[in-house]
């Protein structure tokens, strides 16, 4: 039987760790939780507490509580704890020890050897003081594996041959980005640049601020001598950064926060996306500044780099992989989870010094991008066809992803969400998967933020939701297999109806704009022409006739579907001369009659379209 070595990721803010189960690399979980959080502190009884109680205590006890000791490896710096005094490594003992026993646990065998990674910048003190810190857990550390070749291992490339890669460490407390050479078993990490005095902490820390000035400007209190307010409103800023990560905005609520004249103040504030990446945009741009030196370090070029891995939760970020594609025209992987990886690596290398032959570390990934179509500027002019997805390729599964769009006129009263799967900016070049109608926004100014919400998870169900922000009125549509790769069939069909519709192959750009909703019923009738035309055609190809040669089943069906829009578009004037019964059938008639065009049968539109003009008529007599 093989040696059991476990890989640690001992982090600044995080901690983890992996072993060999099963056939297979594993992070370990203890109660559903694969990352312990890197905080010690000591409870009123004087227990020790490691991990998620720590963290928890940190926000009424800070002054018991320690967290970032990472930052002190290999310095004289001493923290107290209780009555007593200790070193950093002997605060990362005690993670270390909670992680090994918390694997012996999972393994039900005694863990006594590990490999534990470190920053590649760390210094020979550093590096020792993490030995030190694994001998006082009981640890024999075999190797020290820096961070960035960990990263390697965990993607597996090592198996493609000789490459070089950018390993962007973005975390809570430190960063850096190494260029890492990999060629077989060979890891050679060329230049590495970066701040041991950076990460994701003080983006809390900008969030904080933030948060707390708007608070006091908008009539709160200002409890920055209140240790214990800061605290739980700096866990609510932590919770918020990570949501802003998935949403475009979220809620920061606090009750009780404050007293004033005897009074209980409360906090409670919407932050966006948009304002977040404005605090952090300076500090990631100067993280730029350390891609370049660590480049111009290695003698290399953007261009001689093979591919980009995030590792880190603060990568999490949109703005970060932006900045990086902009600055390196690579879009970089996130395949796997960033807080994870690099204890992947950690036991990737660890399952190997124990004999066992690891090829990859597996994960479920969306092999495909999906997203809506919206209103935009296309190679710079309007167009109700621009497209930009929300779930993109080689994301993690399951994953739950939110973006906000505007409406594009005043009064609109509601949007057909067409959802496509693909890459291109041309919606059209992309795939169609689904396509439903959400009725009864609110009659405000054109600008009004409606939700588009994607949640696809490890079976390919693609769930997604449009919500008006104001009013919480939602629908939504399911879509099977959204994941599964289309048959030869539906890309010959795909393929006649590019052809079909432009007569040569389109090359699309887009520019920066706003994200509107089409209102234009006619333009969605041209959609539904065209879908239909392309399967016209497709069939008619199959079957040996010449393409675009129109059947009369054909022309009764296009005329049926300009009807029906037309009778929508009537119906939707009235909407608001209707009384709630009316409305309420109306919208539900709304809905069928979008369903039934997506469909082939002709009689179930033709029975919801003969539903809705009765409603009318009788609306009209009123």
């Amino acid at each position: 039987m093989a040696e059991v070595i476990v890989g640690i990721d001992l982090g600044t803010t995080n901690s983890e760790i992996a072993a060999f189960v099963d056939g297979n690399v594993q992070v370990l979980a203890t109660a559903g939780e694969q990352i312990m959080p890197s905080v010690v502190g000591l409870a009123a009884d004087g227990a020790l507490l490691v991990g998620t109680s720590a963290r928890n205590q940190y926000a009424l006890y800070p002054e018991r509580t320690i967290k970032s000791i990472k930052r002190e490896m290999g310095t004289d710096h001493k923290v107290t704890l209780g009555d007593r005094t200790y070193s950093p490594p002997e605060i990362s003992a005690m993670i270390l020890r909670t992680l090994k026993t918390r694997a012996e646990a999972v393994l039900g065998t005694e863990v006594r050897k590990a490999v534990i990674t470190v920053p590649a910048y760390f210094s020979d003190a550093q590096r020792q003081a993490t030995r030190d810190a694994g001998q006082i857990a009981g640890l024999e550390v075999v190797r020290i594996l820096n961070e960035p070749t960990a990263a390697a291992l965990a993607y597996g490339e090592d198996r493609h041959g000789a490459r070089t890669i950018l390993v962007y460490d973005l975390g809570g407390g430190t960063f850096d980005v190494s260029l890492v050479y990999v060629e077989g078993e060979i890891t050679e990490v060329l230049a590495s640049h970066g701040n041991n005095r950076l990460g994701g902490d003080d983006f809390d820390q900008l969030l904080l601020d933030f948060v707390h000035d708007r608070f006091v400007r908008s009539g709160g209190v200002d409890v920055r001598t209140n240790p214990r307010a800061m605290s739980r409103l700096l866990r609510a800023v932590e919770e918020a950064k990570k949501r802003l990560s998935f949403e475009p905005f979220t809620r920061i609520r606090e009750e009780h926060i404050a007293d004033r004249d005897g009074l209980p103040v409360h906090l409670d504030q919407e932050v966006t996306r948009t304002e977040y990446e404005n605090l952090i945009r300076p500090l990631l741009e100067g993280t730029l500044d350390s891609v370049h030196r660590a480049l111009t370090d290695a003698g290399k070029r953007p261009e001689d780099v093979n591919e980009i891995l995030l590792v880190g939760g603060a990568t999490r970020t949109p703005l970060v992989s932006a900045l990086l594609e902009e600055k390196t025209g690579l879009t970089p992987r996130q395949e796997l989870h960033p807080d994870l990886c690099v204890a992947f690596g950690a036991g990737v290398l660890a399952a190997r010094v124990s004999g066992h032959d690891i090829e990859r570390v597996l994960v479920d990934i969306s092999p495909y991008s999906f997203g809506p179509s919206y209103f935009g500027l296309l190679n710079g002019m309007p167009s109700e066809h621009c497209y930009r997805p929300i779930i993109v390729r080689n994301t993690p599964l399951p994953i739950s992803r939110t973006e906000t769009y505007l409406t594009m006129v005043d009064n609109q009263q509601g949007w057909q969400v067409s959802i496509y799967q693909g890459d291109d900016p041309y919606a059209l070049n992309n795939i169609l998967v689904g396509r439903f109608s959400v009725e009864g926004f609110s009659k405000v100014p054109a600008g009004n933020e409606i939700l588009c919400r994607m949640d696809l998870d490890l079976d390919g169900i693609l769930r997604v939701t449009a919500t008006e922000k104001r009013t919480g009125l939602s629908k939504h549509i399911t879509i099977e297999g959204a994941t599964t790769a289309m048959s030869e069939a539906a890309v010959a069909a795909a393929q006649q109806q590019m052809q079909a519709l432009f007569g040569q192959d389109v090359e699309a750009g887009t520019e920066e704009g706003e994200w509107n909703l089409d209102t234009e019923d006619e333009l969605d009738e041209l959609d539904e022409l065209d879908e239909l035309e392309g399967e016209a055609e497709a069939a008619e190809a199959q079957a040996g006739s010449t393409p675009g040669e129109p059947k009369d089943a054909d022309r009764d069906r296009r005329v049926q579907i300009s009807e029906a829009r037309a009778l929508l578009e009537r119906s939707r004037r009235l909407l608001d001369s209707m009384n709630n019964d009316d409305r309420e059938e109306a919208i539900g008639l709304h809905e069928r009659i979008e369903n039934a065009l997506n469909t082939p049968d002709p009689k179930r539109l033709h029975t919801a379209m003969t539903e809705l003009a009765d409603l009318l008529f009788y609306v009209e007599e009123k």
